[in-house]
């Protein structure tokens, strides 16, 4: 049996005394990093997916108040539970803490069985949360990501392509004739294609510049961040033809097999260009493959020249 992943806590202390005691006293049960400096302690946050961050409040140049506001202002660092460690006790400090978001404080001195019963509850906290997180932002039936997902994601991945100025494609795929489908196989079986189909797409679409969902029924939608117009098209077909060769039999379908319809559109994406006008787009080019004949893929530029599969 494979052993359990430990947690990992991030201990941010200038004092090595302290540090060693807390490494000490958790050890066993969680994976230890240990940091004497706020701005190290930054960086190695971003870096690492820690489940809780021990932080001292006083320290030399960035202190532990001015740290957690920081992690609190970004988005990737936000959601860990932050415990301040201090030796201070007037409700004004404590007040500073929890108001700036940081879930619990330990006071110095350290009493073992205190310091473990608080961490272990925050741990427990912050692992349900993801948990719950991510089944809302998960597509139960594929288990890949939904539309919630999808719309939260884009505008990130759609602002960062704004700034850095690189191409942003956007495509959205259908089952062709799913509704046949359904009726001559059955819901349980297009519930297994619409599942076939997602794990192939799903295949191609790992990049980490790349994202995947389940937009609704038998739709998905895709984006990749960095591919040229001639590229994104001439992959997108490689996967079509991938779900193609999956010789999933439709009886219904021209080419006797389950197939997908894509359409796209490529733009370097400009400050005051929304996401959502490009995906109305790729949803033009969608209804354009399917008025085609299906099982093929239609793009765009930013001009709206089209190139045609087929």
């Amino acid at each position: 049996m494979a052993e359990k992943k430990r947690d990992k806590i991030l201990i941010i202390d200038d004092s090595r005394l302290h540090a060693y005691q807390l490494q000490s006293i958790l050890e066993d049960e969680y994976d230890i990093t240990v940091t004497h400096t706020a701005e190290e302690g930054l960086k190695l946050v971003n870096e690492t997916d820690f489940s809780l961050i021990l932080l001292d409040v006083i320290m030399p140049g960035m202190d532990g108040f001015t740290l957690l506001k920081k992690l609190q202002e970004e988005i990737i660092t936000r959601s860990i539970p932050v415990i301040l460690v201090t030796s201070l006790s007037d409700i004004e400090n404590e007040q500073h803490g929890l108001v700036l978001g940081a879930v619990d404080y330990i006071s110095k001195p350290f009493h073992p069985l205190i310091v473990k019963a608080r961490v272990n509850t925050h741990i427990k906290l912050y692992s349900y949360r993801k948990q719950v997180e991510y089944q809302s932002r998960t597509d139960q039936l594929t288990g890949i990501a939904n539309r919630r997902r999808h719309d939260h994601y884009s505008r990130l991945k759609w602002d960062e392509a704004t700034r850095l100025q690189v191409p942003f494609s956007v495509c959205m795929f259908d089952i062709d004739h799913f509704k046949a489908f359904n009726d001559t196989y059955g819901h349980p079986a297009g519930d297994k294609v619409i599942v076939s189909v997602a794990k192939t797409i799903s295949y191609y679409l790992q990049r980490s510049t790349d994202f995947f969902a389940r937009y609704g029924g038998e739709e998905f939608v895709g984006f990749m961040l960095g591919d040229t117009l001639e590229q994104a098209f001439d992959y997108l077909k490689k996967v079509r033809q991938a779900v193609e060769d999956l010789h999933i039999p439709h009886a219904s379908s021209v080419s006797k097999w389950v197939t997908v319809s894509v359409g796209g559109v490529t733009i370097t994406p400009k400050v005051g260009n929304t996401y959502e006008s490009y995906l109305k787009v790729a949803d033009t080019m969608l209804y354009d493959a399917k008025n085609a004949g299906r099982n093929r893929v239609v793009w765009a530029d930013a001009k709206m020249k089209q190139l045609y599969e087929k």
